[in-house]
């Protein structure tokens, strides 16, 4: 070896050299980065979040729009009035039902195929159920499309998470989960202005029925630029030359040993359904989702009740999607610089309590109750965007991920059916019922955040006892215990 190559630092050396922590963090959470791997987290960045977050933008819409479409005449025409709202419920609900019982599944077997494919095909899917739903004349055609269109975006949603991971680290995968996540309250906002524009067309086709065809078509064209520039596994993309491969490998193994290639571990699936911190995680997601799926269909509704048209109250969702999804942004920034999930899902889950307790105690003044629904959305959203983050590193190995993930996911999305039945429209306009066991259950969130925050703490400060301080960017063997091997530590 040459004098020039002996004082040259490699590139581990300069990925773990002791220095000062950025933000004034203790310097064993900091991960020193060189510019090369800075620029390939910028090339990571600039293919996979566009197509990840466009795909997510167009599978919130095709979700949602539900909401919109029943201002436009969707019961009228298909669901005989629905004078009780019960058909619509049910109609809403559908899609949580084949959701709930895809995700796992589908998340563990998407290991098999090239993330490119899995994706685009899942995308195609739920587009057409989605188009479809504007050929639908009754309540059995809706019934069809939304269950169809749950199946398929479970192959999508939970499969996000496990995805990034390959390419994110822990310092990096909260921020990257926001901008993701973020796009269902940027689908909230544009989705309002798409029906609010819809609302104003005179032609020979329903507005409700135009209103699917235009959210519905371009989630599959999306679809196809997915199958072709989505990239798969770090080991096996050719979006990386031989360097690049490297250095992301190095990056998908800190803190953990990470599969290769389409392997799944058996024994990491029990420690998943064993685990009862998953489904700690799942009762939080149970509350929030309950919030989240009222207010993806009944939002629209609910703004109209405080004396709006209904092209204005299309209109006035935009405004609290907006400001939901910058809270999001800033938030999870803060909790990977700060390596903290627990205190930011407790506090957003907190404000989200506040929200529907001042829909509740503040009947009459409409400016208090159109600041309700901001913290609403701003503290639903938020939760939702950091709690998957938090796990995203926490399990240890991918298929603990691959199980762990849909699996508080679904025990979650039993809280979207619960919200998608409180807001009979017999219930209106107060709504009491719905507001009250929405209140509650992001109350109780909140303490289930706290205490899962507890327990992630106590366990590191055991394990720092028992096997002493742990290096944070150092390798960790989790292909027998994932994340109960005494080096891995978790992020409270």
């Amino acid at each position: 070896m040459s004098d020039e190559e002996k004082q040259t630092p490699s590139y581990d050396e300069k990925i773990h050299q002791p220095e000062t922590a950025p933000y004034g963090l203790p310097a064993q959470t900091a991960v020193v980065k060189s510019e090369e791997e800075k620029r390939l987290v910028r090339k990571l960045d600039m293919r996979i979040l566009p197509i990840t977050c466009l795909l997510y933008l167009f599978a919130y819409l095709d979700r949602s729009n539900l909401g919109n479409a029943r201002l436009q005449g969707l019961p009228q025409e298909t669901l005989g009035g629905d004078p009780t709202g019960k058909l619509f419920d049910w109609v809403n609900s559908a899609f949580f039902f084949s959701y709930i019982i895809c995700q796992i599944p589908a998340t563990v077997v998407s290991k098999l195929f090239p993330p490119s494919y899995w994706m685009a095909g899942a995308a195609m899917g739920w587009a057409i159920c989605s188009t479809l739903m504007a050929s639908a004349f009754n309540f059995g055609g809706l019934m069809s499309a939304r269950i169809g269109l749950g199946a398929f975006e479970a192959a999508f949603g939970p499969a996000i998470p496990l995805y990034f991971s390959f390419f994110y680290t822990r310092t990096e995968m909260g921020l990257r989960m926001a901008y993701w996540f973020g796009f269902a309250a940027v689908a909230g906002a544009f989705g309002g202005l798409i029906a609010f524009g819809v609302q104003h067309v005179q032609g020979s086709v329903e507005n409700w029925r135009l209103l699917f065809i235009i959210e519905g078509i371009p989630a599959f064209l999306l679809g196809v630029v997915t199958l072709f520039l989505l990239p798969n596994r770090p080991e096996s993309t050719n979006f990386f030359n031989d360097r690049e491969r490297e250095v992301a490998l190095d990056r998908m193994n800190r803190s953990t040993s990470g599969d290769v290639g389409a392997v799944i571990n058996k024994k990491h699936i029990t420690a998943a359904l064993l685990d009862w911190r998953i489904y700690t995680g799942g009762v939080i997601y149970f509350g929030v989702n309950c919030a989240l799926a009222s207010i993806s269909a009944f939002l629209p509704t609910i703004i109209k009740t405080f004396g709006y048209t209904n092209a204005l109250a299309q209109l006035l969702t935009v405004p609290p999607y907006a400001v939901a999804a910058i809270v999001l942004c800033l938030t999870s920034y803060t909790s990977d610089r700060l390596q903290n999930r627990g205190i930011a899902t407790a506090g957003a889950c907190f404000v989200g309590a506040i929200g529907y307790l001042l829909l509740l105690v503040v009947p009459n003044n409409v400016h208090v109750r159109y600041f309700a629904v901001f913290c609403i959305c701003s503290g639903t959203y938020t939760a939702i965007g950091v709690i998957i983050a938090w796990y995203a590193h926490n399990l240890g190995s991918e298929t603990k991920k691959a199980t762990g993930i849909p699996m508080f996911m679904a025990i979650g999305q039993c809280g979207s059916i619960l919200g998608s039945h409180i807001y009979p429209a017999t219930d209106g306009p107060r709504y009491i019922p719905g507001f009250a066991i929405s209140c509650g259950l992001e109350a109780f969130a909140t303490i289930c955040s706290l205490v899962l925050w507890i327990s992630y703490k106590r366990e590191n400060a055991r394990r720092d006892k028992l096997h002493g301080k742990a290096d944070p960017d150092a390798r960790v063997d989790t292909s027998e215990l994932a994340d109960k091997a005494p080096g891995f530590r978790y992020i409270p």
